[in-house]
């Protein structure tokens, strides 16, 4: 196996957590949106329908991420295109990005900025409990749909209406 087939086949978590450490270093020093309680911290990564999802904590925002595991599986994209993923719970778009050391991956904003968050247990608590809040059809109130079933209603849903726990289904 190539040296990059062989690093998108492991956890990208450590890869994530550098890339973003380096970031918060060197881009970030100094902003005032920054949560200085908070690190940077990749969580809860898993495979997923071939590919890598997870989330990040950082100082300045907490995002659901998806990276590439199968090549074959990964929808490439240009950098800030929506690129949209379903779960259970509907349909969600990610953003796509790059970073050197990283290559092309796509993120979903749960919170921008991340000041409201008092330390950093409660940061990957909630970042840990969106992540599961994906697969987790009893938010919307409703019963477990097949995956196709899933992809055929899904609707797009904001992530505050996620978070809130609000329904992608029509109002009857």
């Amino acid at each position: 196996m190539a040296e990059a087939e062989a690093a998108r086949a492991a956890d990208p978590s450590s890869r994530l957590t550098r890339a973003f450490e380096l970031i918060a270093s060197e881009r970030m020093a100094g902003v005032p949106i920054l949560n200085p309680r908070l690190s940077v911290e990749a969580v809860g990564f898993r495979e997923w329908n071939g590919h890598w999802l997870g989330a990040l904590v950082t100082p300045w925002f907490i995002n659901l991420v998806v990276m590439p595991l199968d090549p074959a599986a990964w929808r490439s994209a240009q950098e800030r295109d929506n690129v949209p993923y379903t779960f259970p719970t509907g349909l969600f778009n990610f953003i796509a990005a790059r970073e050197p050391g990283l290559g092309e991956y796509h993120a979903c904003s749960l919170f921008s900025p991340v000041l409201e968050f008092a330390d950093q247990a409660t940061a990957r608590t909630t970042a840990c409990l969106a992540l599961d809040g994906l697969f987790d059809p009893a938010i919307l109130g409703e019963a477990p749909r097949s995956a196709a079933d899933a992809a055929q209603h899904a609707q797009t849903m904001s992530r505050r209406e996620f978070l809130r726990g609000a329904s992608s289904a029509p109002e009857s």
